[in-house]
């Protein structure tokens, strides 16, 4: 309940700081919605630009992925196909020494 109380002060306390801060604002008010304005096309143009960096960071990223499951996997065929062989051989192997015997 507490909580409730300390953020309603909060945004009660932010809404005044803002309402102050346009009364008292050097600026006129058209010159004052431009600035907002621009900066809000400031903060799109930043959300864009960083969101194509990081998009592309993850597909780099992905792409590493993939080559390290693709050669994982090449490794890993590669033993099993020396276990069959070895397994192949060691029969091949055993059978050679019961027909000398």
């Amino acid at each position: 309940m507490e909580d409730d109380n300390k953020f309603s002060y909060f945004f009660l306390g932010l809404g005044l700081g803002v309402a102050v801060g346009l009364l008292f604002a050097p600026k006129t008010g058209a010159e004052t919605r431009d600035m907002l304005r621009a900066k809000a096309d400031e903060g799109k143009d930043y959300v864009r630009r960083r969101g194509a960096e990081l998009r592309d960071s993850a597909n780099d990223l992905i792409d590493k992925g993939k080559k390290q499951v693709y050669r994982h996997r090449d490794n890993l065929s590669a033993a099993v196909e020396a276990g069959k062989q070895a397994y192949r051989d060691a029969v091949t192997g055993a059978g050679d020494a019961v027909e000398g015997l």
